[in-house]
């Protein structure tokens, strides 16, 4: 086995072990630090690939910006997993059936071989950069699926923000423009009290 092999399998250990336990922890915190190592170790894997922009974006769009924000909101939230957990029964049935079924698309993604299913293999000549064909494709030929995603991404982006929005906070911030316009018999207040004789 060369070293290459080796250090995909190696990754791919980890990513597995991360996955399993993204979907198995009971605590969000635990589940969304083992999202970062699997888009880590998936960063490592693209490496091995020779895909060297993919690998760079997903460490810094999806570890370095995304993960950081589902990190800190997940922390900052006061999650209630007693009533997460309450509907898990519910909705066995249809997580199983979709389950089921992308082990399925998988199996015939991963056995085309022995399936019989034609899969064309891309050719790639040397000397190509693959960073600068994917940003030529990104502006010629998938322009408006590109710019399609991009205004979903800024629906959901403002969709976020309304929704954390909790209206107009009362603050004690004090008015300039009031302070300024406010008379000294306005701030003192001379108060007779009676002697108090013993």
């Amino acid at each position: 086995m060369d070293f290459p092999t080796a250090v995909f399998f190696f990754l791919a250990a980890i990513l597995i072990y991360a996955s399993l336990r993204v979907i198995t922890s009971r605590n969000p915190v635990y589940a969304a630090l083992h999202l970062m190592l699997a888009f880590f170790t998936t960063g490592g894997i693209w490496a091995l690939l020779q895909a060297e922009f993919l690998a760079i974006a997903i460490i810094l769009v999806y570890v370095g910006a995304v993960m950081v924000l589902f990190l800190f909101v997940v922390m900052m939230l006061d999650i209630n997993m007693d009533r997460i957990r309450e509907g898990f029964w519910s909705y066995l049935p249809l997580g199983a059936v979709l389950g089921l079924l992308m082990v399925m698309e998988m199996g015939l993604v991963l056995g085309a071989k022995y399936f019989q299913v034609p899969v064309s293999e891309a050719v790639v000549p040397a000397g190509v950069s693959n960073t600068k064909e994917i940003g030529s494709l990104l502006v010629t030929e998938y322009v408006y699926t590109f710019e399609l995603a991009a205004i979903i991404l800024l629906v959901g982006m403002i969709a976020a923000v309304v929704l954390t929005h909790r209206g107009k906070k009362t603050s004690k911030i004090a008015n300039p423009n009031q302070q300024v316009f406010v008379k000294a018999k306005d701030r003192m207040r001379v108060v007779q009290m009676p002697v108090e004789k013993d």
